[in-house]
């Protein structure tokens, strides 16, 4: 009797899932967002290089701040419940300096085309870069490939600018001690085919306060150069100009109060620094847009979140990580974080893929089969770091259903960190990362306006979206199909697991290891099936117990059968 009361639940969740919420906010959010605002929004910032505290980040800070204003969120003045939809420009006088570069060019003495400069490549001029006299400076550069740092010390480089295939930073400091004026110095990586993206150069930095410049050059400039510098005596006439000043970092948050529970919230966290389009003025123009989006659908009364949703834009990881731990009380209350990096890319030109990057499930320890890890590379995950969750799947899941009806490509990769979600997960909060990789323009002066997709940006937008409309206010229909869901995702990846574990025990590996890895993905999945209890606004009834511990008893069963298999 029980055996089949319990089935008829959970074949209610699995019939209810075409009712659920999810379809609706799909057709809501699939019909509001206007990728040209993400667009123009994106077009915008991508014009400033942005440092924290700088001319660039400021403008885009205000530049989100009157979106939200046009759309209906009021200035906080007490806290954040005091209007349904609130904001807040949070100020903070930062310790360093910070700094913005003006412009720079290198010229070759005796040669009208200049070598390199500051209107083509911006991120020539390394952050925290110092400037030359207003007229530049004119010395003779000597050519030091792959030098270490011991052989420094036996050269002649008082007044010299040393050239060097390295990063400057490298020498940088032994370079000053010896009397040098400068350093160039040349790096990039494989995945970015310096030799076919011959003009790109990705940005990077110096220690603030260093007593001599530093320049980074593109390939093209520095086979130039090199080409110069061994057929003799070579000079160069260099100018940089960049502005060091004190400043205050900007950090821009956004609520819309939830009606039940206001306490328990949603984050979306998009960083406002780095010089690109796709890094990440995309992730600053998508989130403005659902900003406004969502303000629009609460005001005509579409939706009514029982939850609070936030928005945050500011600056990588230091702005997500303060706002979870600043207050212990608001930290409680994070249900889920998602990073939204990089998410406007033109695949067909940057060559970046569309990812969910999961929290870390058993793919960051064993990445076999079709689990793939980027050129960012392989975090450092132990099973102890799993983080067992329904998040993952249901935001995949998501994601795959706009794919389906808008022909997008959807893939995912093994946790590595790196972005706005590990503040999350460092503080045990469900956090995941929409972004694109591996892409040959990243971090390069060629990540422009012209790599951005308006419709990759509604691609994002709506299933982000729906996603955070979904789990705001889900209820036990909600739930109940999200059991239903990741019972059968669970299943899938166990039988994958198997026929992998099956195949490695026949070309020789151990029978024990191949059975644990299967063990700890059902243990991953059974777990991730208990976090679904959290998931409904109301208090959890005994019927959606009763169908999470029928799925939990189902995956058991198949990981029993498949482990009797592996011999």
């Amino acid at each position: 009797m029980k055996t089949k009361t319990l089935f008829l639940l959970l074949f209610i969740g699995i019939t209810t899932y075409a009712q659920t919420p999810a379809d609706e906010y799909f057709k809501l959010t699939r019909t509001g967002f206007r990728e040209d605002n993400a667009y123009k929004t994106t077009a915008f910032v991508e014009k400033y290089f942005r440092v924290p505290g700088n001319t660039g980040f400021n403008a885009s800070i205000h530049y989100v701040e009157n979106i939200l204003k046009n759309a209906g969120f009021v200035e906080q003045k007490v806290n954040e419940h005091e209007a349904p939809l609130t904001y807040r420009i949070e100020k903070r006088t930062l310790k360093n300096n910070t700094w913005e570069p003006v412009n720079a060019n290198i010229d070759l003495i005796g040669d009208p085309t200049p070598l390199i400069s500051y209107q083509t490549n911006r991120n020539m001029i390394p952050i925290n870069c110092g400037s030359t006299p207003v007229d530049g400076v004119t010395a003779e550069v000597l050519y030091i490939p792959n030098i270490k740092p011991a052989d420094m010390e036996n050269l002649d480089l008082k007044g010299k600018i040393i050239f060097s295939e390295n990063h400057p930073s490298r020498l940088l400091q032994l370079a000053a001690k010896a009397g040098a004026i400068g350093v160039l110095g040349y790096s990039m990586p494989k995945y970015t085919q310096p030799e076919i993206n011959q003009t790109s150069i990705q940005f990077s930095s110096m220690k603030p306060n260093s007593e001599i410049w530093a320049l980074l050059l593109s390939y093209a400039a520095k086979e130039k150069l090199k080409a110069a510098c061994l057929k003799g005596i070579t000079k160069l006439k260099v100018n940089i100009q960049t502005k060091i000043y004190p400043a205050e970092e900007l950090t821009i948050v956004a609520n819309v109060n939830g009606s039940v529970n206001p306490g328990e919230r949603f984050v979306f966290s998009a960083h406002v620094q780095e010089p690109g389009a796709n890094d990440n003025a995309s992730g600053v123009g998508t989130l403005a847009e659902m900003a406004r989006l969502t303000a629009e659908l609460y005001q005509a009364k579409k939706i009514a979140p029982e939850r609070t949703l936030t928005f945050l834009w500011g600056d990588e990881i230091v702005s997500t990580k303060r706002y979870i731990t600043e207050d212990t009380v608001r930290a409680k209350g994070i249900l889920w974080g998602m990073s939204l990096d990089m998410v406007g890319e033109n695949t067909q030109k940057t060559g970046g893929s569309f990812l969910i990057e999961k929290m870390p499930d058993p793919s960051a320890i064993w990445t076999r089969g079709n689990d793939k890890h980027t050129e960012w590379g392989a975090g450092d995950v132990k099973e102890k770091d799993l983080f067992p969750h329904y998040f993952n799947d249901f935001v995949f899941d998501i994601c795959k259903a706009q794919g389906k009806f808008a022909n997008w490509t959807v893939n995912y990769n093994p946790f590595e960190g790196g972005s706005d979600h590990t503040p999350f997960l460092q503080n045990k909060i469900p956090g995941l990362l929409m972004w694109h990789f591996t892409d040959v323009f990243y971090h390069t002066d060629h990540d422009r306006i012209d790599k951005v997709s308006p419709t990759e940006m509604k691609n994002v937008g709506v299933s982000a979206l729906t996603t955070a409309y979904s789990l705001i206010s889900a209820d036990e229909n909600m739930a109940n199909a999200t059991v239903a869901q990741i019972k059968n995702d669970g299943l899938i990846r166990l039988k994958t697991e198997f026929e992998l574990s099956k195949n490695a025990i026949s070309a020789g590996k151990s029978a024990a290891d191949e059975k644990h890895i299967l063990e700890v993905w059902s243990k991953w999945y059974i777990n991730a099936l208990s976090t679904i209890r959290k998931m409904p606004v109301k208090t959890v009834s005994t019927k959606l117990n009763a169908v999470i511990n029928l799925a939990s008893v189902e995956i058991e069963k198949q990981t029993r059968i498949y482990l009797a298999d592996l011999k």
